[in-house]
């Protein structure tokens, strides 16, 4: 007999870093996960992937209380401030694009690095080639006041 679905939820979990401290654990207790067991699984999945590197990760879980996790790679706003070397600023510590993009320039990167974040990125995006997904890349850097130099 097939599991009955309970419900989906979508979180964005530093890799390596779950824990039980929100928001990961109160959002998974309510929901009747086992949080150690999610824990212990998210973690052993990313292991291999750069420590705190943001993970948005689909979570499908039933009524028998068990689940399923579909890790994807991390955004495309992550390399690309990561390509750009953007030192974090700010409140809370984070790397931040222009605040008025396509006036305002805060970095650059090349079309090397804009192929090399498209094949990372692959298989999550929408693309059927490489081309189309540097397309896609290249938008998300005109957006963060990235310029992209040959």
């Amino acid at each position: 007999m097939a599991k009955k679905l309970a419900g989906k939820m979508k979180l964005q979990i530093p890799a390596g870093k779950a824990n039980p401290s929100p928001p990961v654990g109160p959002a998974l207790g309510q929901r009747g996960i086992n949080i150690m067991e999610f824990c212990k699984a998210f973690n052993a999945k990313t292991q291999d992937m750069e420590p705190g590197a943001p993970c948005p990760t689909e979570i499908v879980y039933y009524q028998d209380k068990s689940f399923t996790m579909n890790i994807k790679t991390p955004p495309a706003s992550y390399y690309l401030k990561k390509a750009a070397g953007l030192k974090p600023v700010g409140k809370r510590n984070r790397p931040k694009g222009a605040v008025t993009p396509g006036r305002e320039t805060v970095a650059t990167v090349t079309v090397a690095q804009v192929r090399e974040i498209a094949l990372a990125k692959m298989k999550d995006l929408s693309a059927n080639d490489v081309e189309a997904a540097m397309q896609i890349i290249l938008g998300s850097a005109r957006s963060m006041g990235i310029e992209v130099k040959g």
